[in-house]
């Protein structure tokens, strides 16, 4: 029976222990590739670190001279896309508050109907409607402005429904006595409502940041100078094409530098997304 037992729990360890290794084994891959140089890669990838991480690394950060690459230094790029990824995520989770609050806890006519609107939103991501999405921005003046980068992709009809289901599972009683001890509505907003929406506002955090720092196709898009490259758009812009010749060390670096502002930011949220996404008490 024992014998039984710790093959069930093989099993399942064994498993997790292949996905590991298929998830971790191209990013190991991109850290060696990122300590070597471009003839070193060019001979064969060898599994190990090589020699020149530190020099690698200064040369994609603050940008050299030497390298055929042209592009911004990165940390001009990463600068560009922690602040789209960071009013990305603040302005969806503020919006999306408001709105599911309004919608539960007021009675006004159209209640529904409006909630309804925004939740139709879910079948027109920005894909779908970014001609224009494109020329709404153009008219208003805001290609290569962050405003342009951010304001079209806060709307969140994901997050607001996600507020709704929590806000509906707050009793009515703790509304009557909020109401009983001459609360208003602000005043119920900023003291019960926010408290206990904490651990579902940084599990979205984490989410929302990260859906932000990998925007791609909009930012290509809204910005045409280079100054405004975010992370994604620049590694993309190192690739060289044709005949020319890729500082693959240089992109391999960069790669690294774009892993780590989200990797911080499950690590250090880790306990509260998980509290967020599980958690059922009130």
């Amino acid at each position: 029976m024992q014998t039984m037992s710790d093959r069930t729990r093989l099993v399942p360890m064994l498993v997790i222990a292949i996905g590991i290794l298929i998830t971790a084994f191209p990013l190991w891959i991109t850290f060696v590739a990122s300590t070597l140089t471009t003839r070193q890669i060019a001979q064969g990838m060898p599994l190990w670190p090589g020699q020149h991480m530190v020099e690698n690394y200064l040369q994609a950060l603050f940008g050299s001279a030497t390298t055929r690459i042209v592009s911004p230094p990165v940390w001009s790029m990463m600068w560009n896309s922690l602040i789209m990824a960071l009013v990305i995520a603040l302005g969806k989770i503020a919006i999306s508050i408001v709105s599911a609050y309004a919608v539960v806890f007021f009675r006004f006519p159209g209640r529904m109907f409006f909630f309804w609107m925004i939740f139709i939103t879910l079948m027109l991501p920005v894909e779908v409607r970014i001609v224009p999405t494109y020329q709404v921005v153009s008219s208003l003046g805001l290609l290569n402005t962050f405003a342009g980068l951010t304001v079209p992709l806060i709307a969140s009809a994901t997050a607001t429904l996600l507020f709704r289901q929590f806000f509906l599972t707050i009793p009515d009683e703790l509304v009557e006595a909020a109401k009983m001890d001459g609360a208003g509505p602000i005043r119920f907003f900023k003291d019960v409502v926010l408290p206990l929406s904490a651990t579902n506002i940084a599990a979205l955090f984490v989410i929302l940041f990260i859906y932000g720092w990998n925007q791609y196709l909009w930012p290509l898009l809204i910005t045409t100078t280079a100054s405004m490259d975010t992370i994604v758009i620049g590694i993309t812009k190192m690739i060289a094409s044709g005949d020319a010749a890729t500082d693959w060390h240089t992109v391999m670096a960069t790669t690294i530098f774009a892993l780590l502002p989200p990797t911080l930011v499950v690590l250090l949220m880790q306990r509260w997304f998980v509290k967020g996404l599980v958690d059922s008490e009130k």
